[in-house]
């Protein structure tokens, strides 16, 4: 793939956007030999790019895009965040960021921050997880692990959850969770908001359980708090304390070095009343070359 390869691309994927989250181009699955570190996403009224890695191209990419933003008429704003550099600075390329902004998908909202984080609040490539949780929460009690901002709990209360309860140690994405609940019109009277240490709040979550469906989707690795690798298994250890006779789970992983079989061993070793039952497809716009590096959603139940 060349450069000319790339516009024609986006063009053409650009044309068939509407105010839903598209990811226009996906380099991180080498599918596209030579553009790995390149992704192009279409968030409602913004272009956003990101370059994971420094590259000769930069500069001729980044002009590509403006003329993108520029003759498509339908962003306000073009944002080129570069990933590769301390603090993964973004830019405003062209136009002007609206103050809030939101990622839309399944006519659902979220709040997305394009300037103060490297991660913008939302992670597209797991809509298929959200959409099976959505489609299985009614009357269900629903556990949140590492809930981050709270997306999957949007979309379980959507869906007609009886109870929602969040994990995740910091305070402030929990409050984005909130708000995520309140510009959707989502009541929150029966979701809980947990600011703790997972593998030390055992108790707290136990408490409010049991519970019938199970979301577990943490960091691959988060300095001084979690590693899939030695932490993953502290969880599945602890299931049966917390999980309802008829009991789904799903597990996310999104370590490129861990296949699907890391966590199906877990299961089968700690939690063998859990019976694998499908891994989710990843959206078609996340193209890769090898599925085992990328997202991992894997459904297992227990029960009936």
């Amino acid at each position: 793939m060349n450069l000319d390869d790339l516009h024609q691309l986006l063009m053409t994927n650009a044309r068939n956007t509407t105010a839903e989250y598209a990811r226009l181009f996906h380099g991180r699955g080498n599918a596209y030999e030579g553009y790995r570190f390149l992704s192009v996403d279409s968030v409602n009224r913004v272009l956003f790019a990101v370059l994971f890695d420094a590259d000769d191209e930069e500069e001729s990419i980044v002009g590509m895009l403006r003329s993108i933003y520029q003759s498509e008429g339908k962003w306000e704003a073009l944002i080129v965040q570069q990933r590769y550099l301390e603090r993964s600075p973004s830019t405003v390329a062209a136009g002007e960021l609206l103050q809030e902004c939101h990622a839309v998908e399944n006519g659902l909202k979220y709040h997305v921050n394009f300037l103060n984080a490297q991660n913008i609040g939302f992670f597209p490539d797991m809509k298929e997880g959200r959409s099976f949780v959505r489609a299985h929460a009614k009357g269900k009690k629903i556990l949140n692990l590492f809930s981050y901002t709270c997306s999957f709990s949007v979309a379980a209360v959507a869906g007609g959850a009886e109870m929602v309860v969040n994990v995740d140690m910091n305070k402030n994405v929990l409050s984005l969770g909130r708000e995520n609940h309140r510009i959707n019109g989502l009541a929150t009277q029966n979701v809980q908001f947990m600011p703790y240490n997972i593998l030390k709040s055992w108790s707290r979550i136990r408490k409010a359980g049991p519970y019938d469906l199970i979301i577990i989707d943490p960091p691959s690795f988060q300095k001084g708090s979690f590693a899939a690798t030695s932490d993953y298994e502290k969880i599945i250890r602890r299931l049966h304390e917390f999980a309802a006779e008829e009991c789904t789970v799903l597990a996310a992983l999104n370590a490129p070095e861990l296949d699907t079989g890391f966590i199906k061993t877990l299961f089968r070793e700690n939690a063998p009343e859990f019976r694998y039952v499908e891994r989710l497809e990843n959206p078609k716009s996340f193209p890769t070359n090898d599925d085992e590096r990328s997202l991992k959603n894997l459904i297992f139940k227990k029960g009936a």
